[in-house]
């Protein structure tokens, strides 16, 4: 594993939300404040520019099996607006674990913000396992902003797997998700996400599922704390004979605030399609047991919050 020579808060982001210990031994791509500062291709992953936006192109060959891809980004400072475009190229029959965390860093009263846009192009029986760690951190006033925007395009008999975090510290967030699952695929997303304070986060995603024995399942969980505001939309097309399922589970803490549409268009007669969205603040005989166990009250309710985020 080769040494990475990073600023220190730099390092301390990519622990946070990727993998990173020192380096990589698998194939990688940094991005700090808006510029590629490191990558390294393997013999089944290329990584290469994105000739007509900033951004990657990420190739994993076909029938590729149990390789590694860490793509993490940081903005270390204010005044900052990075933006990138990523593709991902994932073979026939490969399978791929792919691991792009963000943090966002203030001192100043200066914003930051990172939008990465990544779009998944997934061949027949190719089976990709995503995850995605977001943190805003620093004691500065300017507003920290991470908008991520993800397409999927699943191929016949492809896996993919979703599962995003936003740890904290993010002041503003627009979470947006758009699909289309083919014959026999599925695809899979989990969110958690934590707001304090004024903060806000908007999530929406949109998925068609266009093949016979398609499948998607949506699972959403949030915690509105203080007078922070959370608003989650899904909106799930079935238009062959498929099966759908859409969760959204959120719990407010103080005068935290939150809205849920989940929306479900049936345009074939054999499509199954079911949604749930529960919203409500913590249970006092949940406090009152732990209390009784030697926990103050505000130690209780974070080990709740803590418990369903996992």
């Amino acid at each position: 594993m080769e040494k990475i020579n990073l600023s220190e808060i730099t390092q301390e982001l990519l622990k946070t939300v990727s993998d990173f210990n020192g380096g990589f031994k698998h194939a990688f791509s940094i991005r700090e404040n808006g510029c590629g500062v490191m990558r390294r291709s393997t013999e089944n992953v290329t990584i290469e520019d994105k000739p007509d936006a900033p951004g990657l192109v990420i190739r994993v060959r076909a029938g590729a099996k149990g390789e590694k891809v860490s793509i993490p980004a940081c903005v270390t400072h204010g005044n900052v607006d990075d933006i990138v475009y990523n593709d991902f190229y994932i073979g026939e029959g490969a399978d791929v674990r792919i691991i792009a965390g963000c943090g966002v860093h203030v001192s100043t009263g200066e914003p930051a913000r990172h939008n990465g846009i990544h779009r998944f192009f997934l061949d027949k029986g190719a089976h990709v396992v995503y995850e995605e760690k977001h943190i805003g951190t620093g004691k500065g006033r300017g507003v920290r902003s991470i908008d991520p925007v993800t397409e999927v395009y699943l191929g016949e008999d492809s896996y993919l797997e979703m599962d995003s975090v936003q740890l904290g510290g993010v002041d503003t967030t627009v979470r947006q998700t758009s699909g289309e699952v083919g014959k026999n695929a599925h695809l899979t997303i989990r969110e958690r996400i934590l707001t304090e304070g004024e903060q806000t986060a908007k999530t929406d995603f949109e998925i068609e599922m266009n093949g016979e024995g398609s499948s998607v399942n949506l699972i959403s969980r949030s915690v509105a704390k203080d007078s922070s505001y959370q608003a989650y939309r899904s909106k799930i097309a079935g238009n062959a004979q498929c099966s759908g399922h859409s969760e959204c589970d959120a719990i407010i803490v103080g005068g935290g605030r939150v809205d849920a549409s989940p929306e479900l268009v049936a345009n074939h007669g054999d499509a199954a399609l079911i949604h749930e969205a529960a919203i409500g603040k913590i249970a006092g005989e949940q406090i009152i047991k732990l209390r009784t166990l030697g926990l103050t009250e505000e130690e209780a309710e974070n080990r709740i919050v803590s418990g369903f985020l996992k």
